[in-house]
């Protein structure tokens, strides 16, 4: 694939010297900037997903009329905290669905 150039930034001299502070060694400000640029893609692509998610399932529950309530949506994330708390080393994503209720109040006491 062939390659494209981005446009020539031209920032405060503080900020240059920060970042070349920041490199990592062998690491160039180019391969620097490269890889900002793709990490804020990809975040700004990530979040246009989430909101994309959350209109289609705003949608789906007008059509539908079946809502989920604030305090049963609060206790499945709360039950979601609580267990990744205490299994910190678990890489699976917990199901909401599967998720034990569990109060704001207890999670705030930790």
């Amino acid at each position: 694939m062939k390659t494209a150039t981005m446009p020539a930034l031209r920032v405060q001299p503080e900020l240059r010297e920060a970042a070349e502070a920041m490199l990592k060694p062998g690491e160039t400000l180019s391969g620097f900037v490269e890889e900002s640029l793709r990490r804020n893609v990809e975040r700004r692509q990530s979040q246009q997903a989430f909101l994309a998610r959350g209109i289609a399932s705003r949608d789906a529950a007008k059509v539908s009329g079946q809502y989920v309530s604030v305090d049963a949506m609060l206790a499945k994330i709360d039950a979601r905290i609580e267990s990744a708390s205490a299994n910190p080393t678990r890489k699976k994503p917990i199901s909401l669905s599967k998720a034990k209720p569990a109060t704001r109040r207890q999670h705030a006491k930790t």
